[in-house]
């Protein structure tokens, strides 16, 4: 409702349909946050909740018009390379520190991703929470450190959680090292609402980097119909800089070098 001399009307016919549909007339009222950033806590417990921990946070603002994400950035703020209009290291401490709060007060037991919107002063407010591993947990894993030992796989942890091992490390052990970018590759068109592209994939390739890890189903010795059943994601691009500047830097490197060629079968 964007004019308060309508409210009372859309609040008579919403009451009225939760009515109807739910035999409840109770309505929850939520302010629309506009300008916002889509931030998210990546969090891990063992069984009971007896250990947990948090890998930091990421920044998953950049959507199609349909709300779905298509680049993810972790940490979710740099505020030594960006200015922000408010604290955005006390911002980051703070939903990180809330979601750690919640998930030990229901002794969270697994993986979990607290969902935040920021608005443009800065003001939090919690979204959802996702409980189970998502597909940007790739991009918190490459900054991720424990016990300063290589990249942390974050669905090994949650299997491993799944089955009730004991976790092994604490909040210390864990280092966040750098800024990670994850790029969605996906079959849509962009120009025509971001609608899913059919067709078949003849060539893929990338360059072979250190810093750069790609995930995807699309195989690279023959052709690949791309599949009409599922979400059209083809791929998962995720680089590590060690600041902003470069994780940029690299990411339009493999962008630009990606070798991606097919058919349209409009």
């Amino acid at each position: 409702v964007d004019d308060l001399d309508k409210f009372k009307t859309v609040y008579r016919r919403i009451r009225n349909y939760a009515k109807r549909q739910f035999r409840d007339e109770g309505v929850l009222i939520e302010q629309r946050i506009m300008n916002f950033n889509h931030l998210e806590v990546q969090v891990v417990g063992d069984r009971g909740g007896a250990s947990i921990v948090h890998f930091g946070t990421r920044n998953c603002s950049v959507q199609s018009l349909g709300h779905q994400k298509r680049i993810e950035v972790a940490p979710g703020f740099v505020p030594g390379e960006i200015d922000y209009a408010f604290d955005a290291a006390k911002l980051l401490e703070d939903i990180t520190e809330y979601s750690l709060r919640m998930a030990r007060e229901v002794q969270y037991d697994n993986l979990g991703t607290w969902e935040w919107i920021v608005g443009p002063t800065g003001q939090p407010f919690l979204m959802e929470v996702n409980t189970r591993v998502q597909v940007e947990n790739g991009v918190s894993a490459i900054i991720s450190r424990i016990k300063g030992r290589g990249e942390v796989n974050l669905i090994a942890e949650q299997i491993r959680m799944g089955l009730g091992e004991p976790m092994g490390y604490t909040q210390r052990d864990i280092q966040l090292e750098g800024v990670g970018i994850e790029y969605r590759l996906i079959a849509e068109q962009p120009e025509n609402r971001f609608a899913p592209w059919v067709g078949a994939i003849r060539s893929f390739s990338w360059p072979e980097k250190s810093w750069l890890k790609m995930h995807t189903q699309v195989p690279l010795d023959r052709e690949y119909e791309i599949p009409t059943e599922y979400d059209p994601n083809l791929a998962l691009g995720i680089v590590w800089g060690q600041d902003l500047k470069q994780a940029k830097e690299r990411g339009l490197e493999v962008l630009n070098a990606i070798v991606l060629e097919g058919e349209n079968r409009k």
